[in-house]
Formats: C-alpha cells, sequence, structure tokens
C-alpha cells in the first residue's frame, strides 16, 4: 500500500530527485527518488547539508523509498549524514523499505547508524 504521505513525481533514469520538507516545527523530510551513484551523489550531499542546516530541527527522516539503486557513494553521504546529526544529539531516520536500499546497508553494517523504518509514516510516528 502507497504511504499517504509520500508524494513523487518520477525521475528519470540516471537522474536524482530530491525535495526537502518542513511538515511541521522541529521536523526536516529529506525525500530521494532516483539512482544513488558516483554522479548523484555530490546533489545529495547537497540535499542533506540543507535538511542538516538547521538546527531547531530534532527529527531528521531521509526517505529512500524511491531509491533504485545505492552505490557506495551514496552510502558514504548518509554515513557521514549519521555522523553530522550525531554530532547534533540526534539519530538519523531512514526510510528504506526497498532491498535496493536495505541489502548494502545489511551488508556494509551501516544499518546500525540509523534508525530504519519501512514508511515515511512510520519514521514520523516514532518518538525520540
Amino acid at each position: 500500500m502507497p504511504d499517504p504521505l509520500a508524494s513523487r513525481d518520477l525521475t528519470p533514469p540516471g537522474e536524482l530527485g530530491t525535495a526537502l520538507n518542513r511538515p511541521r516545527p522541529g521536523v526536516a523530510v529529506l525525500t530521494v527518488d532516483g539512482e544513488v551513484d558516483t554522479l548523484t551523489a555530490p546533489p545529495l550531499e547537497d540535499a542533506v547539508g540543507g535538511m542538516l542546516s538547521d538546527p531547531a530541527d530534532t527529527t531528521l527522516v531521509v526517505d529512500l523509498s524511491g531509491v533504485t539503486f545505492l552505490a557506495s557513494s551514496g552510502l558514504a553521504v548518509l554515513i557521514r549524514a549519521a555522523h553530522r546529526a550525531g554530532e547534533r544529539g540526534h539519530r538519523l531516520r531512514l526510510v528504506a523499505g526497498g532491498r535496493a536500499v536495505r541489502r548494502p546497508l545489511e551488508v556494509t553494517g551501516s544499518d546500525q547508524l540509523f534508525d530504519l523504518f519501512d514508511s515515511l509514516s512510520a519514521a514520523l510516528a516514532a518518538t525520540d
């Protein structure tokens, strides 16, 4: 069943779509669509930086449910983001229900750096 809080435009193959939303005070949600590889990791890094820019945001969610491929360069961006969030005393929440994202996280052991959720609704409903 599609997540009612997630709204997506289809991103063309080989491109990365990102959208930053702040659905309520203190909450930042970065929605990512497409393939995350060496070419698209820099725009992801920029988008993550935008998400982490407001120190008032205490709930930080990266919705990767629209990601079809996650390369090591994308993992590196997420790991750096987790460390930056940790420096602020928060854990980064990832919406990572699909195998394309979960598998690389699990194989590398980096899944331990994040709070993982199957849906955006669940990530937003979780308490800190």
